[in-house]
Formats: C-alpha cells, sequence, structure tokens
C-alpha cells in the first residue's frame, strides 16, 4: 500500500471512530479558544453565495455547514457534500432529514477522485482538505469546474510560522498535526494551487497561525472577438 493510501485509510478510520461525537468534539473546541462556529460563518459568508447558487462541499463531515449554506442559498439551491467516510456521512444524512432539507445531495467519494460537476457556484472545505494528500490537485480541478465569478473557499489547519518547532507542533497536534501532515505541509500546496487558478486570492490566518480562512475567485475570461 502506498504511503498515500495509507494516510486516507488513517484518516477514515479516525473519522469512523470519532463520528458519533464530532459535533460534541467540534464545540469544546471553544475550551481551546477557537470560536469554530465564528470561524465556520465566516468561510460561508466569503462564498459570497446567493439564492438559488449551488455548492459543493468537500469533506463535509456530519452537515455542521449546511445550515449556514441553507440560509444562504435557500430552496432553490444545490448543495452536494462529499465525504469518503461512510460514519460520517450518516451523520450529515440523519441532520438533512431532521430539517426536511430537499436540495441536499450527499456523495460518499475520495476528494481526489471526484469530478466536480460543471458550472457549480461556489466550493467550500473546512478542516479536510489538507487531510487529502492530493489536495493541490482537488484544488485545481474544483477551480476548472467553477461557473465564472465562482468561489473556492477553504478553512483549515496549518503550521504557525515564526514560532519555535517544538511549540508549532504542539499548537496543532490538537487538530490534525501528525508527523506526516506536518512533513507534507498541505496549506502551501493548497494556497499555491488557489493562487495559480483564481484571482482575488486573499489567505488570512486564525487563532494564532493554527488555522487559515483562503478564499479566490474564478475569473471571467473576455470574449474572443471575431
Amino acid at each position: 500500500m502506498s504511503e498515500r493510501d495509507q494516510t486516507r485509510e488513517r484518516v477514515i478510520a479516525t473519522y469512523r471512530g470519532s463520528a458519533a461525537r464530532y459535533d460534541l468534539t467540534n464545540r469544546l473546541y471553544y475550551l481551546l479558544g477557537v470560536r469554530q462556529a465564528a470561524f465556520r460563518r465566516r468561510a460561508v459568508a466569503a462564498l459570497r453565495l446567493r439564492p438559488g447558487d449551488s455548492v459543493v462541499e468537500i469533506g463535509c463531515g456530519t452537515g455542521l455547514n449546511f445550515p449556514l449554506i441553507e440560509a444562504a442559498v435557500g430552496p432553490a439551491g444545490r448543495i452536494t457534500g462529499v465525504d469518503v467516510t461512510d460514519a460520517m456521512l450518516a451523520r450529515a444524512r440523519c441532520r438533512v432529514r431532521a430539517r426536511g432539507w430537499r436540495n441536499v445531495t450527499m456523495i460518499q467519494a475520495d476528494a481526489a477522485r471526484f469530478r466536480f460537476p460543471a458550472g457549480v457556484n461556489a466550493i467550500l472545505s473546512t478542516y479536510a482538505l489538507s487531510l487529502v494528500p492530493e489536495c493541490a490537485e482537488v484544488v485545481t480541478a474544483g477551480c476548472a469546474a467553477l461557473a465564472p465569478g465562482g468561489r473556492w473557499v477553504v478553512l483549515d489547519t496549518m503550521l504557525p510560522a515564526g514560532r519555535p518547532g517544538w511549540l508549532a507542533r504542539a499548537l496543532v497536534r490538537p487538530f490534525a498535526g501528525t508527523d506526516e501532515w506536518i512533513a507534507r505541509r498541505p496549506w502551501e500546496a493548497i494556497h499555491a494551487a488557489m493562487r495559480a487558478n483564481l484571482t482575488e486570492v486573499a489567505v488570512t490566518d486564525l487563532y494564532l497561525g493554527c488555522l487559515f480562512l483562503a478564499a479566490g475567485t474564478r475569473p471571467y475570461r473576455p470574449a474572443v472577438s471575431r
């Protein structure tokens, strides 16, 4: 088994084991000063959604972002939630049924192999994309699928710069900081892929530099004169 496949299997096993308590754990991050709800609201706001828009969420997990997206796109909009872990999607489906949403489709798929629908208005990933070894390729594929003017937004973890190595690693361990993840430095690949394919790219550091919010826009292509 390749190193990438090992990473993928480790992620699936981790989130299968934590699916039942994921929402609670998310709330407990407040004890560490991480304002998860505020950061998620900020990420969805950065999508600049309008009623009727179509949104793909990569690594949708238990659907924690769905209420925020639903409030923005309304019943005429469309949400596609993608996650590699069956147990997380099962929780998301329960959330969708409980709310009575009829415009949400969930797909179990590896993000690296997922085919983005053409002309989607927005793509979101929160605390998931950096766990994908092919994260740069996922960003690039999503950029190609976005409608002109569409937005790609990533809220994720990173190793804080300007701090002693031992302290930086200690800060990110509670979030995603495996040795493999630290060595791979996925946040750098994500930022580079967004800057290579999008305009108006803005990257904001959050929570002592342990988190980042990156957003960019698919450029409009001017019509060719004939």
